[in-house]
């Protein structure tokens, strides 16, 4: 390939950004376009220096050669770049993608100009069109157009090449936290329009009403007018709620620049149209209005040479002291960070699944999303306005491994100011979009200060953010950055900021609550602070998706476009499993760190999805009073909406009773307003009652069909009674022989595979892992305790067991007393005594194994999903079923999963036995088939096999989850402390 575009080797060269590439632009150019998607000639190439040879194969656009191409297989880094180069330098060992298809252009296109669309390719982009070269294009995740006008003929066929050369300059720019994948990733078209055209469109909508167009004009060089044409005008007309073709009126007709200089290769003119609009509904994300705006550039004679359409939202943002304010109100940012992803097609990513991932995030009471760390397919941002979200656009840059290096670099001042500059361009007419992102993991320079500067002087009515610029200083009014965004800080840090009277900015963290395996945890008690500080606002979770792809075991290839329909609930099918970093062969990975969504690959929920639902539900319930004078309150937390679109039912849930459901009635309560609800009629008992308000759609949602449900706040109506005893007076024990245990007094249970012994030890979850407390419980011996039994005695009805548990901080004393009951209950009475060294331990508790055949799990608890010490707030008491093998949470490498928080009493089921346990209070409990060590010592699922029984834990303390693989650890209530731990528990076989 030695043409001219390639003599320049532009993928060494920071400064070209571009060769012969259009301006960006928001003209609307979907109508009459011809799509290029589908079947092209493809070769891989080892680098971009040799020429392609007469085999060709074929590739499926848009697409990913390293999901389809076994020679260039998918590679995950997170920080460090996946070669050795510095930049700008990329190695000579360079994947080279070609694409070449024939295109007819139609004839009705005689004398229109011609563009070819490119919707994102990775990571250097050369055109040609019947070998001669159109142009050059870099920036991975925005569109590159080019004008083929003088290079093909309506009417005619023309060969085009798209050649994408994988590692460039732009890569240290691009090294997100995300695969490694070359291609053209987003959709490929043709379009054209008259010579006299739209060049771009600028809409800005107020709360107000207040409606400003602004129109640039542009007439081809070279045409037969030579010049723009005399005469021509522009008009708009706007369609919406109550609004029955309002035109807007040209207010402006600004200078025109002419052909008269040798430098100008256009015609450019601008005009502006304006109107007010009376009534207004405003945009926001609770209530997502859109108008319709048609905006047509006419010829002198009055026929219509270009047309656009936009959607437009009224709404505005502004910062006021430390408050970002949406339509003049304080919104809290309930956020999370997505990626362009799909398990089997990588970042090319359809309308339908885009539109999906929102009404997942919408249901589960998200109302923000950040676009990391690159712009979105621009089909997401219809969505999100459409749907109603707050966006913050970021655009594509990350020079994570050489920060330092590039933000300061000159040779790279092009490619920051260009990909911000263009991301604006594209996406400015979005209402979503209230924040622009300068990009992220950059370190902070020069560079980033200029596209800071295009960027305020482009765009003054929305705010700007970069973590890099604030974090030095949260308190600075002198950076880059117009709100204070960091990551991963601790809570108390951000509340101790908002106290110390030195805030000067919103504090909205850009990520926060790392959801990487079984973990998010302490995110209620982060959000209380949140709400209860002034200054704070939220921020957004990492990240939408676990990023796994589907790849088939037997030859470790990617399961590609074929692979739809083979998962399901999380779980790959057979001869499949999810694969990470270094599953596809690499040496240069950063492992399972690129699974920490808050969905599964197959964006099945996990179950933080459920406690962040509770956490930003709509409505909440508190009680207040006392005793029969006690009355409900409904809140509603919403900051634009009333309650009218909710419907509601009562559910109560007793303790040794049932579950009932009566009719609510929710009053009429403002944005922001609470009260009281009518008291529903509950029955007074011998033990604790649980009232939930079951809150879902009244009708169908933009987001949600009627009857989805939307929250269930629940408060408890009646406590349990205190010292409630598990067992009868010792009186009434009889004469019962003890129960049977074996010589060391282990227990023998006719339905225990494996009698009761204390565990200390959880199959690492990530956060365990990468946080470090994995590696020291292991030093400390707790996945491998060797319990010595000390003494055995029987007195009456009942065995006392003491033994002695070895470890590597001291030894851990154990008792436990099993007791028979005459209702043939088997009461298990138990006491640990860790070593003062010995402290934050993964749990305290006791492990047992069932006999096969008990297959279902029945609980009075939290529920029905996993819940932890530190993440359930989203899982109700009441009572709850579920097949137990439907309990564990297939996260994408196995670990501790499947638990559930404040069970009181279950019981297990199968075709011929019962067998049913009593707590003496609420504990932590998880039934799987797993023992820890299986997981622990897996890195896929499909190398577990479950075991026939059940594995059963009951934890007298759990340590919480926390976020430790990147983030703050559990809050120390969470932690498990040395010293005494009692628990109690009665078992029985029915």
């Amino acid at each position: 390939m030695t043409d001219a575009l390639f003599a320049l080797r532009p993928w060494n060269a920071p400064e070209v950004t571009s060769l012969g590439r259009l301006p960006m632009n928001a003209v609307d150019r979907r109508a009459g376009a011809v799509s290029l998607d589908g079947r092209w000639r493809f070769q891989l190439l080892p680098s971009p220096e040799r020429e392609p040879g007469p085999a060709w194969s074929w590739a499926e656009l848009p697409g990913s050669w390293a999901l389809d191409v076994a020679e260039d297989p998918p590679q995950y880094t997170n920080v460090r770049m996946p070669w050795d180069q510095f930049p700008p330098d990329c190695p000579p060992e360079n994947p080279t993608g070609v694409y070449e298809r024939e295109v007819d252009i139609p004839a009705e296109w005689a004398g229109r100009r011609i563009v070819l669309h490119v919707g994102a390719a990775e990571s250097v982009l050369l055109v040609h069109v019947d070998g001669r070269p159109a142009g050059v294009s870099k920036d991975s995740h925005l569109a590159a157009e080019f004008d083929l006008s003088g290079l093909v003929r309506a009417g005619a066929r023309a060969t085009v090449r798209l050649t994408v050369v994988k590692w460039s300059d732009a890569s240290h720019v691009e090294d997100q936290d995300q695969w490694w994948l070359g291609g053209i990733t987003r959709p490929v078209l043709l379009y054209a329009t008259d010579p006299l055209h739209l060049a771009d469109v600028t809409v800005r909508a107020h709360r107000d009403g207040e409606l400003r167009v602004d129109c640039r004009v542009r007439s081809a060089a070279g045409t037969a007018t030579g010049a723009l044409p005399a005469g021509w005008y522009v008009s708009g007309e706007l369609e919406g709620p109550e609004l029955d073709g309002l035109e807007l009126s040209q207010d402006r007709e600004f200078d025109r620049l002419n052909a008269e200089d040798e430098r100008v290769s256009d015609f450019l003119g601008e005009a502006r149209l304006g109107t007010v609009v009376p009534g207004v509904r405003t945009w926001n994300a609770e209530t997502p209005e859109l108008y319709g705006l048609t905006v047509r550039l006419h010829r002198a004679d009055g026929t219509v040479a270009d047309t656009s359409h936009h959607r437009v939202g009224f709404r505005d943002v502004e910062i006021r002291g430390r408050d970002l304010l949406v339509n003049g109100e304080r919104v809290y940012i309930r956020g999370v960070n997505r990626h362009d992803f799909h398990p089997l097609t990588g970042r090319t990513v359809s309308y339908e699944d885009m539109r999906a991932d929102l009404l997942t995030l919408k249901r589960f009471g998200f109302n923000a999303v950040r676009t990391s760390h690159y712009p979105a397919d621009p089909a997401l941002y219809d969505l999100t306005d459409e749907l109603g979200f707050y966006v913050v656009d970021e655009a594509d840059i990350e020079s994570h491994d050489h920060a330092h290096e590039i933000a300061d670099d000159p040779r790279y001042l092009n490619a920051f100011v260009d990909r911000v500059s263009r991301m604006v361009l594209r996406d400015k007419n979005h209402p979503s979009v209230i924040v622009w992102s300068l990009g992220n993991e950059s370190d902070y320079g020069a560079n980033h200060d200029a596209a800071a500067g295009w960027l305020r002087r482009h765009d003054p009515t929305r705010p700007v953010q970069y973590e890099g610029a604030a974090k030095l200083d949260w308190a600075a009014t002198d950076d880059a950055s117009d709100i204070a965004c960091p990551m991963y800080a601790p809570i108390e840090d951000c509340v101790a900021h908002a106290l110390s009277g030195e805030q000067t900015r919103p504090l909205i963290q850009c990520e926060y609550s790392h959801a990487m395996g079984n973990s998010n945890g302490t995110l209620a008690d982060t959000w209380a602070a949140i709400e209860a500080t002034p200054g704070l606002q939220g921020g957004f979770i990492w990240e939408f998706w676990d990023h796994g792809i589907l790849q088939r075991v037997n030859d470790g290839r990617p399961a590609g476009r074929g692979g739809a329909g083979l998962y399901e609930n999380g779980v790959a099918g057979p001869g499949l499993r999810w694969a990470y970093g270094g599953d596809f062969g690499e040496t240069i990975h950063d492992g399972a760190f690129i699974a920490d969504g808050v969905v599964l690959p197959d964006r099945t929920p996990k179950p933080v999805m459920f406690e962040h639902r509770e956490i930003a539900a709509p409505v909440r319930l508190s009680v207040e009073g006392e005793g029969t004078w006690r009355v409900l309150r409904v809140h509603n937390r919403q900051h634009f909406r009333d309650l009218s679109w909710l419907a509601a039912e009562w559910e109560f849930a007793a303790a040794d009773g049932g579950t009932w459901t009566v009719p609510a009635q929710l009053p009429a309560v403002p944005p922001g307003g609470s009260a009281v609800i009518d008291r529903p009629e509950v029955a007074g008992g011998a033990g604790e009652i649980w009232l939930t308000l079951r809150v879902t759609t009244a009708d169908d949602e933009p987001w949600a069909p009627r009857g989805t449900e939307v929250c269930c706040p629940q408060v408890q109506w009646y406590p349990a009674e205190e010292g409630e005893p598990v067992v009868g007076a010792e009186e009434d024990l009889g004469h019962i022989p003890p129960p049977e245990t074996d010589q060391d007094g282990l227990l023998l249970h006719p339905l225990l595979a494996s009698p009761p012994l204390l565990s200390l030890w959880r199959a690492p979850t990530d956060n365990d892992v990468l946080g470090g407390m994995a590696e020291r419980w292991r030093d400390l011996g707790l996945d491998r305790m060797e319990r010595e039994p000390v003494a055995v005695e029987r007195k009456g009805s009942t065995v006392r067991v003491r033994s002695r548990w070895s470890t590597g901080a001291g030894v851990v004393e154990h008792e436990q007393a099993f007791t028979a009951l005459v209702d043939g209950r088997v009461l298990v009475e138990e006491t640990a005594v860790l070593p003062e060294e010995l402290t934050d331990v993964a749990r305290v508790g006791t492990v047992f194994e069932t006999v096969d055949g008990l297959d279902d799990l029945a609980w009075y608890g939290q529920g029905p999903w996993e819940s932890y010490p530190d993440r359930a707030a989203g899982a109700p008491v009441g009572h709850h079923a579920a097949p137990v093998d439907a309990l564990f949470t297939p996260y994408l490498r196995p670990q501790e999963s499947g638990g559930r928080h404040g069970v009181r009493h279950f019981t297990l089921s199968g075709d011929a036995h019962v067998l049913a346990v009593r707590l003496d209070g609420p504990r932590q409990v998880s039934v799987t088939r797993h023992r820890a060590e299986d997981l622990a010592s897996a890195a896929h699922h499909d190398e577990l096999v479950p075991r026939p029984g059940c594995v059963v834990r009951i934890d007298a303390a759990h340590r919480g989850l926390g976020t430790a693989s990147c983030g703050p650890d559990t809050s120390p209530s969470y932690l498990v402390p040395p010293g005494v731990h009692r628990w109690s528990w009665t078992l029985r076989a029915l």
